[in-house]
């Protein structure tokens, strides 16, 4: 079968989607499909929001089907489109008059929600099937434009090399440094921890400035280290000999960094507003969630670093619950 993927892209930003992509074509490929991957460019800020959705309109997709994925590729139009969603414009909807949000609840924005609300449900009703890629994302979906989504998981990048190593003096967080990540509360905890655990935290983004700040306002330099980029292999190792791992991020959609502490063998430090992530953390079984305070970080730390056999007994129940995720599954059912 013909296949093209269908993929939203902002112009040199590399993250979780661009990976999901570039993966789901390999699995197709891999298992007799030929996959093709197209990507435009899209642009998040209001006065722009609808161009990139018309740009899709007008595309000629020929293939057997097509599966899309992020906002607006699934404005794609074709006689067997799949939908597995990963996000929508989070800033036109859960994201409405958010920080990080350009859309408030002015009349303008207001307005460019209610249309972008119509055309999206409009859109993503042409599919035959809708999957999600996690509940959060459905729950999301459902909310907004009233459509149900089945929940497909699928294996995190660099699944098949992730190993089990020791439980060492660090907790590891890698992330891009911005706000939805929450990157200085790993920070604002570490004068709290009494075990001694150190925090590696690694990754580049805009609060890199800040959070080198903090650690030196703090005295902290020999509590948390930002390497900035972590190139794959030392990911793996990093990941291998950690304590655990904090991945406290603010409403997550699905959460790879999760995934790959437990294929690690790592529990997972988070808090009670992750999103995604509390798909997979069961608190004292696959890890520990938090009030989110820098008190109650650093507590979990200091809690894994008094019991190291109890932090990788959870991290081992962690590994038993993802290892059923394939992409060959994932396949299967997309093209079901």
């Amino acid at each position: 079968m013909d296949v093209i993927v269908c993929g939203a892209q902002v112009p040199f930003v590399r993250g979780g989607a661009e990976l999901a992509t570039a993966n789901l074509v390999r699995a197709l490929q891999e298992n007799g499909h030929r996959a093709e991957l197209v990507h435009l460019p899209t642009a998040w800020e209001k006065e722009r929001v609808f161009d990139a959705p018309l740009a899709w309109r007008m595309l000629p997709l020929d293939a057997d089907a097509v599966i899309a994925t992020n906002f607006p590729s699934y404005y794609a139009r074709h006689h067997r489109k799949i939908v597995w969603l990963f996000h929508q414009h989070r800033g036109a909807y859960d994201g409405a008059d958010a920080a990080w949000s350009d859309m408030g609840l002015d009349d303008e924005s207001l307005e460019i929600q209610r249309q972008l609300t119509e055309w999206d449900t409009n859109a993503l009703l042409e599919a035959q099937r809708i999957h999600t890629i996690s509940d959060v994302v459905a729950d999301r979906l459902a909310r907004y434009n009233g459509l149900t989504g089945t929940t497909l998981y699928h294996p995190p990048p660099l699944s098949d090399e992730l190993r089990v190593g020791e439980y060492g003096d660090y907790v590891f967080t890698p992330t891009r440094l911005e706000a939805n990540k929450r990157p200085e509360r790993i920070v604002a905890a570490m004068p709290h921890v009494s075990s001694g655990i150190r925090a590696i935290v690694a990754g580049r983004g805009s609060m890199s400035a800040e959070l080198h700040k903090a650690v030196e306002r703090d005295d902290l330099a020999d509590r948390v280290e930002l390497p900035g980029f972590v190139p794959d292999d030392a990911l793996v190792d990093l990941f291998a000999d950690s304590l655990g791992v904090i991945y406290d991020p603010h409403d997550e959609d699905y959460g790879y960094v999760t995934l790959q502490a437990f294929l690690a063998g790592k529990p997972v430090i988070t808090s009670h507003d992750a999103g995604g992530v509390l798909e997979w953390v069961e608190d004292g079984v696959t890890g520990i969630v938090t009030d989110g305070t820098p008190q109650g970080l650093a507590d979990a730390i200091d809690r894994l670093a008094s019991d190291k056999a109890a932090a990788a007994e959870m991290g081992m129940e962690g590994r038993r619950r993802v290892a059923q995720l394939s992409w060959p599954s994932v396949v299967e059912q997309l093209l079901a």
